[in-house]
């Protein structure tokens, strides 16, 4: 890494301003005494939570969420409407309105169809702010605006300028989810290829990204990237760049094909020419790239405003031409030769549910996502039966084998760290060491031939355990629609003789990560064995951290039911409308709210 600038670059490659999230101080309109002794108490209340938010949530750009309060407090219609006038103006993407006091429901309430909606509702006793929340709520839920409905277990007193623990936990799960829900919208998948090998989730299903998530799907057959290696549509000084950075830090590992088999080294040396082109034609394509109109290709730089994308690969690519393996995990990476930036989001095979789920955790997170096979379930009793030692510690019950044909980012090997332990980081907070010891952790084997006949290099890691991570998975199902599966558990490590047994069983040149979930005793989280059994697909996003709550709360938001999940109760977070659809049945009243209310943008 010697030699190279590793600054970090925070442009994110999307057109428009980021949305920023619109703060409604609402208030008692009766004015002559009740709203002059409340002016004071109710802005404050707004700036409150408008600092708050900022000082916690950051943009995918590294940068503070910006807030917007209202210019005055909402008393009635005319207030309310010059406050959305304002968000409007202002690029507002997500609604909190707060209050301390009664104020007039449906007169106050934000009516925007499609701005995801909170309410916070101070628990005081001097002016009754949960009674308004409680009628605005009603009111939402009436009108079919489902919202958010925020307040606190212990009573506060007036004056007292605290957020309570609990609502600061609320506004952040709800302002995560609806900032992800803003970022998402009016941007677009891009499809680069069709199906590859018949999988269900590379049939982009486009009126899916466009009720529910108010995207775009952007078609380009892959021949887009014969054509610009070809006609050198790319930045020819980059690439040379690009490529003695590659082949310093990118180190090839073994070769696993039959001896009469392999390759020479100038046929590999031409095959590392091509994947780096192709990961730079891949970004460009996503994110367009100014230095290309310089170069007199105008329409090529601006790209098509993707925010996620997929390539297909195989067959029709990988039958004839080196591999997507490198452009998928360098591209998902959080730094490549440019230095350290934001990863993007791209998904092997071109599965379009896999890179929504990747989308939701990158989101969510600010952190890079691994793509990975949800490929085998290692029982205990197999385990020993194959390598004669016995799992212990966090894999005593089982592990679920996540690995990859060599598309996993990175940053799923676990070297960077937070206070010594392993971690995947937002790239602003990622060191130049950090990126060192992700690249000596991977090689990067020759593909195996007899699946890649056109060659190629596949990344090979192995994650560090003591991860925490979340797994996802949208699936669509004929008649119902879009239905999201969760499991929250951890990266785990065992004995290296263990592993390699194991994965070689498998294909040694591909990363693996070893994932085990928490257990809850019954139903698909009985045991490991069901968590694998009720899985719907061959493909698993993986995000660091437990962010199954949050996953929850953006599903509600784009009226996706949750099928399974090992999240808390307690933990569960969606608008306040769920409820009446079966509190004593959490499970059936979101497939029954989020049948009701329908897509999002439908």
């Amino acid at each position: 890494m010697k030699g190279h600038s590793m600054k970090s670059e925070n442009r994110v490659p999307w057109i428009g301003a980021l949305p920023k999230i619109g703060i409604r101080p609402a208030i008692d309109g009766r004015r002559r005494g009740v709203r002059e002794s409340l002016d004071n108490q109710v802005m404050n209340m707004a700036k409150l939570a408008a600092q708050f938010l900022s000082q916690n949530l950051r943009y995918p750009n590294g940068q503070p969420v910006e807030c917007v309060i209202a210019d005055a407090g909402i008393g009635g219609v005319a207030e309310a409407a010059a406050c959305a006038e304002k968000f409007r103006r202002e690029g507002v993407g997500v609604s909190l309105t707060v209050t301390p006091c009664w104020c007039y429901g449906s007169e106050t309430m934000d009516m925007d169809p499609l701005l995801p909606k909170a309410v916070w509702g101070f628990n005081g006793t001097e002016r009754p702010g949960a009674v308004y929340l409680a009628a605005v709520l009603a009111g939402h839920n009436q009108k079919g605006l489902p919202a958010f409905g925020i307040y606190g277990r212990d009573v506060q007193d007036a004056g007292d300028a605290q957020i309570p623990a609990d609502v600061q936990e609320k506004l952040l799960r709800f302002a995560r989810a609806a900032m992800a829900l803003a970022i998402m919208r009016g941007k677009s998948y891009l499809s680069v290829g069709g199906v590859s090998m018949g999988i269900a989730g590379s049939i982009v299903d486009q009126p899916f990204f466009e009720q529910h998530l108010g995207m775009r799907v952007e078609c380009v057959d892959m021949t887009e990237l014969v054509r610009r290696i070809e006609e050198k549509i790319y930045d020819e000084d980059e690439f040379k760049r690009a490529y003695a950075w590659v082949r310093k830090n990118c180190q090839e590992g073994k070769d696993c094909n039959p001896k009469s088999n392999q390759r020479r080294v100038a046929q590999k040396d031409k095959e590392w020419e091509t994947v780096v082109k192709m990961a730079m034609i891949v970004r460009d394509l996503m994110g367009g790239n100014p230095r290309l109109a310089e170069l007199g290709f105008g329409e090529e730089a601006l790209g098509h405003n993707a925010i996620a994308g997929g390539f297909q690969g195989q067959r029709h690519w990988t039958d004839h031409f080196p591999n997507g393996d490198f452009l998928e995990a360098i591209l998902n990476s959080s730094f490549d030769w440019n230095g350290i930036r934001p990863p993007l989001v791209v998904a092997t095979e071109n599965d379009s549910l896999n890179g929504v789920c990747m989308l939701f955790g990158y989101l969510l997170t600010n952190t890079a996502q691994i793509f990975a096979d949800v490929r085998t379930y290692w029982s205990p009793e197999a385990v020993k039966r194959v390598t004669g030692q016995k799992l212990t510690g966090p894999s005593a019950n089982g592990l679920i084998h996540l690995i990859n044909s060599g598309a996993a980012t990175l940053d799923g090997t676990g070297q960077q760290t937070r206070k010594g332990k392993p971690v995947m980081k937002p790239f602003w907070e990622i060191t130049p060491a950090e990126v060192e010891k992700c690249l000596k952790a991977t090689r990067w084997p020759s593909a195996v031939y007899e699946y890649f006949r056109g060659g190629g290099f596949s990344s090979c890691y192995l994650s560090r355990g003591g991860m925490p991570m979340t797994m996802s998975r949208i699936s669509l199902v004929k008649g119902l629609g879009p239905v999201l599966q969760i499991a929250e558990g951890w990266s785990v490590e065992i004995p290296a003789k263990v592993h390699r047994l194991l994965v070689e069983r498998t294909n040694e040149t591909w990363p693996t990560t070893w994932f085990a979930p928490r257990l809850t005793g019954s139903g698909p989280f009985a045991d490991v064995y069901s968590v694998m059994n009720h899985w719907s697909a061959n493909h698993g996003a993986i995000s660091f951290g437990h962010t199954g709550a949050d996953l929850i709360a953006l599903a509600s938001l784009l009226r996706i039911p949750v099928a399974m999940h090992n999240v808390a109760e307690a933990d569960v977070f969606r608008p306040s409308a769920w409820g009446l659809f079966g509190a004593q049945d959490p499970q059936g009243a979101d497939y029954r709210a989020c049948a009701n209310f329908g897509p999002l943008y439908a």
